[in-house]
């Protein structure tokens, strides 16, 4: 049977088993280099204040927050958008 993705969806390649991650909307378990892992900052001080406070010399600390999404869940969000079948096998980046 022909395949659809060369990787069959996953950056595994020859390891054997991963482990697995729950997405963080659903809940859905999902192998690890299968989920798509997003990284963003969490801003505790509003934007004015801030930069207020920075003009003063003060180091306002923004921790990095990291989310797992399963397939759908990333589509749903717009992470991750659907391609023709001769995009499929191409990588790099979507955006």
């Amino acid at each position: 049977m022909p395949l659809k993705r060369a990787s069959r969806g996953r950056t595994k390649g020859g390891k054997g088993s991963t482990g697995v991650v729950q997405c963080t909307n659903c809940g859905q378990t999902v192998p690890k280099d299968k989920a798509k892992k997003v990284t963003s900052r969490l801003n505790l001080v509003e934007h004015t204040l801030a930069k207020e406070l920075r003009s003063q010399g003060a180091y306002i600390a923004a921790p990095t927050v990291l989310k797992w999404y399963c397939i759908s869940c990333a589509i749903h969000f717009k992470i991750l958008k659907i391609r023709s079948a001769d995009n499929r096998r191409k990588r790099g980046r979507l955006r």
